[in-house]
């Protein structure tokens, strides 16, 4: 590994840990304030962020393709022509918000499913038409986002996360117990709280990029631009595959808490340790993917296939070392870890065997997340978003509710030695079966978006 290159993803990657590791806390103060106020109202959370997350990851996914595009611009000394794109995301951004408000006014589909309780339903409808109200604040803050970061300006980001995270508490105090003479909203302030940082953040975050003379060389406020449809275009083609790999990622993993719902409370409870855990070690190696999608980009807009080719296998490389570590941390701590979300001694148990699975699953997840987003440099999101459709719905989904719902004999293939069920692997293996079908899916997956990767990383070197 190229100690130059190693230094550079971990100076682009830090701070966009930090960033992603102060989003997530914000869910879990709602989580925390919410249970405080009310089971019903934690529930209601839980729920209504559910909901949200699964539309907002989705349109999300649609303009990190500026970063990207971004990059190769920054790395050709294309800066004048940066502006121009940032304006048109703006605009694809707004389009984007106003479906999602649509979505959110209207969320019969994804209540019909969920077959909630009267008084429940209604507070999920509030929550949900609260939050709706972030959307357009949070998709135009993402633009920013991708621009920053693909620049190597990404300790910006960092620094307004931080902003909105220390609101949080705050305001979440205010409209969830009606303090300062703010009505008493319960779970419903919690999304008025976290539409107001979502305003406040998209206003600081385009007042320093009008202000700063560090980014007026891209000459985004230099003049007026309405949508051009060539210039959409280009930012969709990329951007929808994008969005439609999260969504596959996302909805393969809400159906996989739903299904291991129907095995009960203490299954489920165990796999939304296991899953929180998960998402959690997820943060490093979505970092260092991040980070070298960036170099990846620059590189390739500056005409250095090699360097590109070296900073996607430099990220890798780091990227299989951290998560070897964290594996072996999750394995051999799995029961005190469980201990520290679970008093209930059987909860415990039952979620320190799902966490030995999160070990291994931890493992191949890192490699995808760096190789695809390394795809996405070199601007490669359809391969990827076929491979993971088969891979996350067809093995994964398909696999666990197969093996973890029905009866199947499993005994040919020898894995009692590993001691996951009965000597003869009987099934249906219950949560357990969910998460050896999410290894094999990840497996898949990682193994072929890298046989992807290094064909396209090859070819563009030779070119």
């Amino acid at each position: 590994m190229s100690r130059s290159l190693v230094r550079e993803l971990l100076r682009l990657g830090w701070p966009v840990l930090v960033a992603q590791l102060a989003v997530m806390a914000n869910s879990v103060i709602d989580t925390i304030m919410a249970g405080r106020y009310g089971t019903l109202d934690l529930a209601a959370v839980g729920i209504g962020s559910s909901i949200y997350f699964s539309v907002f990851v989705a349109l999300m996914g649609v303009l990190l393709a500026l970063t990207p595009i971004v990059a190769h611009m920054h790395g050709a000394g294309r800066h004048a022509d940066i502006g121009e794109e940032l304006r048109q995301g703006a605009w694809l951004a707004a389009a984007l918000a106003l479906i999602s408000l649509a979505l959110f006014a209207y969320p019969e589909p994804f209540l019909a499913v969920a077959r909630l309780a009267p008084e429940l339903e209604a507070k999920v409808r509030a929550y949900l038409h609260a939050l709706a109200w972030a959307v357009p604040a949070s998709l135009l803050f993402r633009v920013f986002y991708s621009f920053s970061t693909a620049i190597s300006r990404p300790r910006t980001v960092m620094a307004l996360t931080l902003v909105g995270l220390a609101l949080k508490v705050p305001l979440n105090w205010i409209f969830m117990y009606g303090n300062l003479g703010a009505p008493e909203l319960g779970s419903t302030g919690c999304a008025v709280a976290t539409a107001l940082i979502s305003w406040i953040l998209c206003a600081f975050a385009w007042a320093w990029c009008w202000l700063e003379p560090g980014y007026r060389t891209y000459g985004v406020f230099a003049r007026w631009s309405w949508p051009d449809a060539k210039a959409l275009g280009r930012i969709l083609s990329l951007g929808l595959p994008i969005g439609l790999t999260f969504l596959i990622d996302v909805t393969g993993f809400t159906f996989m808490a739903l299904f291991i719902a129907r095995l009960g409370a203490l299954y489920s409870a165990a796999h939304q340790i296991a899953a929180n855990l998960a998402a959690l070690c997820f943060m490093l190696p979505l970092a260092l993917g991040n980070a070298a999608s960036v170099v990846v980009g620059q590189s390739l807009g500056a005409q250095r296939q090699a360097r590109a080719r070296a900073a996607g296998l430099t990220g890798l490389a780091l990227a299989l070392v951290c998560a070897a570590i964290v594996g072996a941390c999750l394995y051999w701590f799995a029961d005190a870890l469980a201990g520290l979300y679970a008093g209930d001694a059987k909860l415990r148990r039952v979620a320190a065997g799902l966490i030995a699975f999160v070990a291994v699953y931890h493992l191949f997840d890192a490699v995808q997340a760096v190789v695809v987003n390394v795809l996405r440099g070199y601007k490669r999101a359809v391969v990827p978003m076929l491979i993971y459709a088969i891979a996350l719905w067809g093995v994964g989904l398909g696999g666990g509710y197969a093996i973890g719902l029905t009866r199947i004999d499993l005994g040919w293939l020898g894995l009692h030695t590993l001691g996951l069920s009965t000597p003869g692997l009987s099934t249906p293996m219950g949560a357990p079966g969910f998460w050896l079908a999410a290894i094999a899916s990840l497996a898949l997956a990682s193994s072929l978006v890298t046989a992807y990767f290094l064909r396209v990383s090859r070819s563009a070197a030779g070119d």
